[in-house]
């Protein structure tokens, strides 16, 4: 009886350890994500694995963000950190030392090299490129979900083709219409499908811009006929309307955050092409 007790005491621990084996090569890494449309790439890359976790929702911005209780807690847990660089999300340079020191992180400027311009998802050539990327160190620290995330990265990548195709067609008729920014953010927008942006109000949109350089953007208006100048949810100072005045030039908005979307694997799409949507409808107006 005592045998037949440990036998069974020693099947149950095996059975025990095996489950939680299991259990623990089946759960996925922890993702931490900085923006929406990293977010949403990373999520295409996880699709049916699990969903990484946003930091800067809605409509906050990066440039001033303020990391909460919460994001400190899920970059302590993380196990793997997607974020451009400090010169694009400053308020994670202390904390990924400090918080997420046993995460891999995926510095995206360095490893795509176009450090002057931080906005680098909205090239669909870069947005492949962080796929890989993402996908790669999911792979390494998740290799039982490998074939899920090379299948989800390829198909990615196929609809960027069908996204790229579907944003020159869009651009087209503007390709020649100029336009300014209040902040400096579509370079690799711009320079991907040959748009005519003619200025930027400010590099950096948490700076007022000064006295001469608002002067120099109402002369830029002036001389470039520009049709429009888009400020965006989180930047849309009343300085526009003083910009324009005197111009036909309009006030519309750009979101190159996608502040309005829900978070998700299909958002880096639809922030496309409500981008290319907006451009266009704004240069085009009667």
């Amino acid at each position: 009886m005592n045998v037949t007790r440990l036998l069974m005491r020693t099947a149950l621990a095996g059975l025990i350890a095996l489950s939680a084996n299991v259990m623990a090569r089946a759960e996925a890494p922890s993702v931490v994500v900085s923006v929406k449309p990293l977010h949403a790439i990373a999520a295409a890359v996880m699709a049916g694995v699990a969903m990484p976790r946003l930091l800067v929702k809605g409509f906050a911005s990066p440039h001033n963000y303020a990391l909460r209780p919460s994001d400190a807690a899920a970059l302590n847990d993380a196990d793997v950190v997607v974020w451009i660089g400090e010169n694009f999300e400053l308020f994670l340079s202390k904390p990924l030392d400090a918080l997420a020191g046993k995460a891999r992180v995926v510095t995206l400027n360095e490893m795509i090299g176009d450090g002057e311009d931080p906005h680098l998802w909205l090239d669909p050539d870069h947005a492949r490129e962080i796929a890989r990327r993402v996908g790669d160190a999911l792979s390494d620290l998740d290799p039982d979900n490998r074939d899920r995330y090379a299948l989800n990265e390829a198909g990615f990548s196929k609809r960027l083709e069908e996204l790229d195709e579907a944003l020159r067609k869009i651009l087209a008729p503007i390709v020649d219409m100029p336009y300014l920014v209040f902040h400096d953010a579509y370079g690799a927008f711009e320079r991907r499908y040959g748009l005519a942006m003619v200025g930027a109000v400010t590099i950096n949109p948490i700076q007022k811009p000064g006295v001469k350089r608002v002067a120099a953007i109402r002369q830029t208006i002036r001389e470039t006929g520009a049709r429009c100048l888009f400020g965006e949810p989180q930047f849309t100072p009343a300085l526009l309307g003083t910009l324009i005045e005197g111009s036909a030039a309009r006030i519309a908005i750009l979101d190159p955050l996608g502040a309005t979307l829900a978070p998700g694997p299909e958002t880096y799409f639809t922030l496309m092409r409500n981008l290319a949507g907006d451009l266009r409808d704004c240069l085009t107006a009667n």
